[in-house]
């Protein structure tokens, strides 16, 4: 009677995310400060009747909800780090609520348009005094807590003995959701001093509506960037990364005599990916071999090789590969 072999030593973690506890307390910190400021904003805005300091208040919430969304994100992918129904571990939570929170920042920046073009349109009076009081605190808690969050890139590092730069697969994408979320906020805020400046002091009060639309294109602006780089790590649409290239390199420089058939490439953590290559070899070769060269390249933490016999396969696959390089 056959006896299955002990593969407890060939196990090993599909958790490729170490995580990034500080960013996690920061966005806490933030988020509790934000939530604070909006509540203090929207009673002084009932309180003292001014519709100006309401309407800051409730476009606080928005950046409270969404910083709420990444610290939320954040814990998820920690409390489920182990749970053996995600493949590659938990990190795409995080992108997915890097992703929700664009699309948050792009509903902030529809209201903010058409808010801004209504006013112009149909002009209220301004409090400029206490507008420009609120407007500046506002931007002062905005400042405090973009600080708290300016690290969008941490996380490990590697020392790559090759020349081809990843900086840009380490950012933090729920991190930098949330940091764009109070620079918004302060971009507004800025903005809104300037225009209420020159309401005041030269009478142009067509600028506070005008300085409202330019600001919501640019929050528009920072929201499509960062849909457009979280959603491509969560559709698996990186198949320009460098690494992609660097791997049929590798192939080409070490195997000559081998064939890339199949390969796929995607991101299993900031700045890590995880492959699946199959060759076609018209010599012995092992996936042992590929893999120790493929090692070179710290950024491939989950290798998958195939190796076919080339005698298996006629001549004509090898001109469309030789064709499609």
């Amino acid at each position: 009677m056959s006896t299955a072999p002990d593969t407890s030593s060939y196990l090993h973690s599909h958790q490729f995310n170490d995580g990034n506890p500080l960013a996690e307390k920061n966005t806490l910190r933030a988020a509790v400060i934000t939530a604070v400021m909006m509540v203090v904003e929207i009673t002084g805005g009932y309180l003292l009747n001014s519709m100006a300091l309401l309407a800051d208040g409730w476009h606080m919430s928005s950046h409270a909800l969404a910083l709420g969304l990444s610290l939320g994100a954040y814990a998820l992918a920690r409390k489920l780090a182990h749970d053996g129904r995600f493949a590659f571990g938990t990190w795409k939570i995080e992108v997915l609520g890097g992703y929700s929170s664009a699309l948050l920042l792009g509903v902030v920046a529809a209201l903010m348009l058409f808010q801004s073009v209504e006013r112009l349109f149909a002009p209220s009076p301004i409090h400029y005094n206490e507008a420009i009081v609120i407007a500046t605190i506002g931007l002062g808690v905005n400042l405090l807590c973009a600080w708290l969050l300016k690290d969008g890139h941490h996380g490990h590092e590697h020392g790559h003995s090759h020349d081809h730069a990843h900086g840009h697969h380490h950012h933090d994408i729920n991190l930098r959701s949330a940091y764009l979320h109070v620079i918004a906020d302060a971009a507004t805020s800025v903005l809104a001093i300037a225009a209420l400046l020159g309401g005041k002091y030269v009478g142009a009060s067509w600028l506070d509506p005008v300085m409202g639309i330019v600001g919501a294109f640019l929050v528009a602006n920072w929201a499509i960037s960062l849909l457009k780089q979280s959603g491509r790590i969560l559709l698996d649409a990186e198949m320009d990364a460098p690494v992609v290239q660097e791997i049929r390199e590798v192939v080409e420089e070490h195997f000559p005599y081998a064939a890339v058939s199949d390969l796929h490439v995607w991101r299993v953590g900031k700045g890590r990916f995880a492959c699946i290559l199959g060759l076609v070899s018209a010599q012995p070769l092992t996936a042992a071999a590929v893999r120790g060269r493929l090692a070179v390249h710290e950024e491939l933490v989950h290798i998958t090789v195939e190796i076919a016999d080339a005698g298996s396969l006629p001549m004509a696959f090898f001109q469309r590969e030789s064709g499609n390089r």
